[in-house]
């Protein structure tokens, strides 16, 4: 293979991209393949990545990425520095050089370092419609914090002990550089969760951490259930097929380790997806808990939407009363 002081020709990244992804895994990872629908496989290591088999485009859920190559999904998955990965294509026939694979979630699990003070997530979340005491009790019960250095929301997941074993970020911007993503390493079976104040046997699921805050203010900050964020749903792309729904690993890990609840709230988004899921959800534990579905009121808003827009409202109203008042 050649080299240009260093640097790869243009030709050879060209070449590296022929394979797809879909190829590559079936030819040197099968292992990891799971087929999770018509057309379309999930990997044995990461539940929330889901690739086409006719078109090879994959989407890993919960990092928010996708691609379509060989090249994409060594480098954007399995990690593997981009040279290293264009060698190894390009050598298939013969690989002298196997890259090693960096697989996210078997790495230790540590959490981003605090800040020492939380002014940054309390007025993001404010500004979102969250309320200041919903804020606090989660920032109390050490399962919300801010981050250091880029002062980001973490919002924390316990396993049974206390201990914190999964950890949602967020951007606390709405700009260009926003993100969100999981901290490596983290276990979605210990998602992050709203404790009540005593101990209750309901339990309300969201798809992501601020809906559950949202949703919690809304209720005017009632701490009388627990609020349990999935950390995301996964929704097949043929959502006709009769084959059963896989239950969310956070509500099954909760449901095993709190058996006193015997009902459950599905507060999922309202649009296709969360639809969906909350009708399969439902269809999975009907059997074995009082469930009930309560959806956003508007179509394609999620809790955190409608926290957002009561907010507005709100504002509105004074502006309109201080109007009256000059009057």
């Amino acid at each position: 293979m050649r080299f240009c002081d260093g640097v790869l020709e243009k030709e050879e990244i060209r070449q590296a991209k022929q394979m797809s992804a879909i190829e590559f895994l079936k030819r040197y990872r099968p292992e990891e393949l799971v087929r999770c629908g018509t057309g379309e496989y999930e990997l044995r290591s990461h539940d929330s990545f889901k690739i086409s088999e006719s078109t090879s485009l994959w989407h890993w859920k919960s990092r928010d990425i996708g691609g379509k190559s060989a090249l994409d999904y060594l480098v954007r998955v399995e990690g593997v520095p981009f040279t290293d990965a264009v060698r190894y294509l390009l050598e298939q026939d013969a690989p002298a050089y196997v890259p090693c694979r960096k697989i996210e979630e078997r790495r230790p699990f540590v959490l981003p370092p605090a800040a020492r003070e939380e002014y940054r997530v309390e007025l993001y979340l404010q500004s979102r419609g969250v309320s200041l005491d919903v804020i606090r009790y989660c920032i109390s019960r050490g399962i919300l914090y801010e981050s250091l250095p880029y002062h980001s929301c973490v919002f924390v997941g316990l396993d049974r002990n206390g201990v914190p074993r999964y950890a949602a970020l967020r951007s606390t911007c709405d700009g260009p550089k926003a993100f969100k993503r999981e901290q490596a390493g983290s276990d979605k079976r210990h998602s992050f969760c709203i404790p009540p104040e005593v101990r209750s046997r309901r339990a309300a699921v969201y798809e992501a951490a601020p809906d559950a805050l949202a949703h919690m203010t809304l209720e005017g900050g009632r701490a009388d259930k627990y609020r349990l964020s999935l950390g995301g749903i996964y929704v097949p792309q043929d959502t006709s097929t009769d084959r059963p729904a896989k239950s969310p690993a956070a509500l099954e890990a909760f449901l095993q380790n709190h058996p006193e609840v015997d009902e459950l709230e599905l507060c999922t988004d309202n649009d296709r997806a969360g639809r969906w899921a909350a009708q399969n959800i439902a269809k999975h534990y009907s059997k074995e808990y009082m469930v009930t579905v309560n959806l956003p009121p508007i179509e394609g808003y999620d809790w955190a939407d409608m926290a957002k827009e009561e907010k507005e409202k709100r504002a509105a109203r004074n502006r309109a009363a201080c109007l009256d008042r000059e009057l």
